[in-house]
């Protein structure tokens, strides 16, 4: 191991197809006491991280390298969880005050205090990477780093959603948006008995949503043929808040999924609100979570349909996610 290395950093914030993602070198990172240094196999692409480029979320340090998804060998570091050959995950979740009332009560996504990876610190987008082991997940080696990327953050996050969203048993759920994160919490809900119905842009996402058993797909501005029990948002646009929220029944539940959303259109009480619909949002995820998730899937007939992109082109992957042109999830890999 040399003591440079390739990553992906953000420059200067702004639209994907400007360039604001630059490959550099930078100097491998030494990991701090209870860090483990981990060489990556394999990062997931994230919405957030497209978000983070353009600068919908105004990164918190100059040059930031995204990326948080990250599957990959621990190579070196003084952690006791962990030893040399391991192989771990690297989430978005990456630190956490521990003393604050939401730590305290279990709701350490709510902490004050928390920190991220790819946002203020460095990510996966990049050769080697550290990670606190404390918040580092332990992966098994019967699947590929491809494979198991997508669920650090598309799947926690999905995950969280779908308990959010207050989905009864064998309930209709329905899903706006139809990426990385949907797609396997699509898998989950149908597993535990779900009818799913699923709105989304781009042919390619509504041939994955049929393939995957869905009972309806159309358009996102489309209304299911029959009334919700629960819906989740997943689309970024506002406006698909209120599509959701006049199809889901009296006593219904609209979860939103994502870190960042455009404004939301002015509600009409009557059409969106009343009879008791429920309007809820997610805001990252707690390492129970990610424990949870990753028992379920262990037993869950539940795979990311993945699409391999060549580290170099972390870029041009950005983009296809940016205009619609991206199915399933997408991973980087060297």
């Amino acid at each position: 191991m040399g003591d440079q290395m390739d990553v992906w950093a953000v420059e200067r914030p702004g639209p994907i197809d400007g360039g604001p993602l630059r490959r550099v070198r930078r100097t491998v990172p030494e990991p701090e006491p209870g860090e483990v240094l981990v060489k990556v196999e394999a990062c997931g692409i994230c919405r957030t991280d497209l978000h983070l480029c353009e600068g919908d979320l105004e990164p918190r340090r100059p040059g930031v390298v995204p990326g948080h998804q990250a599957v990959g060998l621990v190579v070196g570091g003084g952690a006791e969880r962990f030893a040399a050959g391991d192989r771990v995950g690297i989430a978005w979740l990456r630190g956490t005050c521990g003393v604050c009332e939401f730590c305290r009560a279990g709701s350490e996504n709510l902490c004050p205090r928390s920190s991220y990876t790819g946002w203020d610190a460095d990510g996966g987008f990049a050769e080697y990477a550290v990670v606190p082991q404390d918040y580092a997940y332990a992966l098994p080696t019967d699947r590929s780093a491809v494979e198991l990327a997508p669920f650090l953050c598309a799947g926690i996050i999905g995950y969280r959603s779908l308990l959010r969203a207050n989905l009864p048993p064998g309930g209709r759920l329905g899903i706006y948006g139809f990426g990385s994160s949907a797609h396997l919490t699509a898998q989950l809900a149908t597993a535990q008995g779900a009818e799913l119905f699923v709105m989304t842009r781009g042919e390619r996402n509504r041939e994955l949503a049929r393939s995957l058993g869905a009972a309806y797909v159309g358009e996102t501005a489309d209304r299911p043929p029959v009334p919700l029990d629960s819906a989740i948002v997943f689309a970024p646009a506002g406006e698909v808040v209120l599509y959701a929220l006049e199809a889901v029944r009296p006593g219904g539940t609209v979860s939103v999924a994502g870190i960042h959303l455009s404004d939301i259109p002015v509600l009409n009480y009557e059409r969106h609100l009343f009879r008791e619909r429920d309007l809820r949002s997610v805001t990252s995820n707690t390492r129970r979570d990610g424990e949870e998730l990753f028992r379920l899937v262990e037993r869950l007939p539940v795979s990311a349909h993945t699409t391999v992109v060549p580290f170099e082109e972390v870029d041009r992957a950005l983009s296809d996610l940016a205009h619609g042109r991206a199915a399933g999830s997408l991973v980087a890999v060297r």
